[in-house]
């Protein structure tokens, strides 16, 4: 069955011809690839359960061949020595290139990862914003600083590192293919992209389209694969100079130490487990609408949402009671359908993970305040879930643990102390946002997050120019899409001559 059959909105004819590819090759030194051994898997549209496209599944000679070829083009292809103004018009070229098939990209991507459609089309338009940053700012930075010390001349000396790998996870594949290609080749390295076997179509697209506008042969290598096979691979290759993962802490501990073995640099984004702290002189009802719309983004399949709301006692049920309506208020339905509010989970497998722990949750003493559980869309066979809230103890497994789905576990607190200290009672370390209408009092709580990001009076707040990253739990490494991210893709050699 084509995909188009099942949908109520009718496909370009571009993302139409793309699915009808037989089969979709790595892209390595320019060339699309099938797997050495003939390798497939398979990706599913998670709204409708219809298979998307069969795609190649990378071995682990195949990744080292797509090293090989990455550092050959940093040596070879003049990318790393072109001037940063030449290197940086084709990151500006293939921004101009993605915003002119805005709408391809964002329809293969909706159905890839089952994201509605409008916040697809806001992944793709993000990727440009990012081209346009870094492009922008590499093309300011100096790569000679001059230090000024007592009785020598000093400076230290930027240069690119050379091939750097990415392992890219399913929630937002083509947004964070972005921000991990986008700094390094814009300092000058190339790249090995290995997208998550759920949702590898946006990458191979764009890394395609590089090509077509021009992209030297191996700065941009795109493997697909499953993950213990390709991923793992990746990872434990000792001639990579920089690696980059975002996905699960249980995964990036692995990939932490595989890195650690051959002492490469690794930059770590993992999971989250949020908190919003809301005083009771919170407006309450947009407070509700934003956190609901938080929740309920992308499925809560996002790492920085807000999964934990702790409530002043004193607008606790009033505060309850208002989100409890929006979401019962929210139209689930296929990604790509027309007034559809929250879509599906990603696979039948983060259905269950959702649903089983709120049923362990549940079992542990949590109080159901709004019952969540599996739903079904008319017409579609894919992996849709109910909002849900639970309340009670903080020690319960639905309140320590990352559920990655709409789900949120509510707690009161008394005082500004008690609010912070329930925050910060965490593994985790990314995200926390602060409500209130004193704005002292929203500065002060923001400050003293554990966290490597504190909101005021709104979450998953991501913006070009500020540091985003975590703590604890959440990874290590420089923050995304800010200056400190560019650096990351430069090393740095000291020159000291003394007078």
């Amino acid at each position: 069955m084509a995909i188009n059959t099942v949908l109520n909105t009718d496909l370009l004819p571009e993302v139409q011809e793309f699915f009808e590819k037989e089969t979709h090759g790595a892209l390595i030194g320019g060339e699309e690839v099938m797997a050495s051994d003939g390798g497939t898997f398979d990706t599913h549209d998670p709204g409708s359960g219809e298979k998307l496209a069969a795609v190649a599944n990378m071995t682990r000679e195949d990744v080292e061949r797509a090293v090989t070829v990455a550092q050959r083009a940093f040596d070879e292809s003049g990318w790393a020595r072109m001037p940063v103004g030449e290197r940086c018009a084709h990151l500006l070229q293939l921004a101009d290139e993605v915003e002119k098939r805005k709408t391809i990209i964002a329809q293969i991507e909706s159905l890839d990862c089952g994201k509605v459609y409008e916040q697809a089309i806001a992944d793709v338009e993000n990727f440009i914003e990012t081209h346009r940053y870094f492009a922008d700012l590499a093309q300011n930075l100096e790569l000679r600083t001059v230090i000024d010390v007592k009785e020598h001349e000093a400076a230290v000396v930027r240069h690119p590192w050379g091939p750097c790998g990415f392992i890219i996870p399913w929630n937002f594949p083509f947004l964070l293919c972005g921000w991990g290609i986008t700094p390094a080749t814009a300092a000058g390295n190339t790249c090995v992209v290995k997208p998550a076997e759920d949702t590898p179509l946006s990458t191979l697209y764009v890394a395609h389209l590089a090509k077509e506008i021009g992209y030297p042969d191996g700065v941009i290598n795109v493997i697909p694969g499953v993950g213990e096979q390709t991923g793992a691979a990746l990872s434990e290759n000792p001639n990579l100079k920089r690696m980059s993962f975002t996905g699960s802490p249980e995964v990036g501990r692995l990939v932490a130490s595989n890195c650690g073995g051959n002492l490469i640099p690794v930059k770590l984004e993992l999971g989250g487990k949020g908190a919003a702290v809301i005083f009771n002189d919170v407006d309450i009802n947009d407070a509700a609408e934003k956190l609901v719309g938080a929740i309920t983004f992308h499925t809560g399949q996002v790492c920085c949402d807000a999964t934990r709301w702790l409530i002043q006692k004193d607008i606790y049920d009033d505060f309850i009671n208002a989100a409890t309506e929006r979401l019962k208020a929210v139209n689930i339905g296929h990604q790509m359908d027309e007034g559809t509010q929250m879509g599906p989970v990603i696979s039948e497998e983060q259905r269950k993970r959702v649903l089983g722990y709120l049923e362990k949750g549940v079992s542990e003493g949590a109080e159901t305040l709004l019952e969540g559980g599996a739903t079904e869309v008319s017409g579609h066979n894919g992996h849709y879930v109910k909002p849900a809230l639970l309340a009670g103890s903080l020690d319960n497994v639905a309140a320590r643990e990352e559920i990655f789905g709409p789900v949120a576990y509510c707690v009161p607190f008394d005082d500004e102390a008690e609010g912070l200290r329930l925050a910060n009672d965490t593994d985790y370390g990314l995200a926390n946002s602060v409500w209130s209408s004193d704005l002292g009092r929203c500065r002060r709580v923001a400050e003293a997050f554990e966290t490597g990001n504190g909101w005021i009076n709104s979450h998953n707040v991501v913006v070009h120019g500020v540091p985003y990253a975590g703590v604890k739990k959440c990874g290590m490494g420089g923050g995304v899409v800010s200056l400190e991210t560019l650096l990351d893709y430069y090393r740095n050699i000291s020159v000291i001559r003394p007078l």
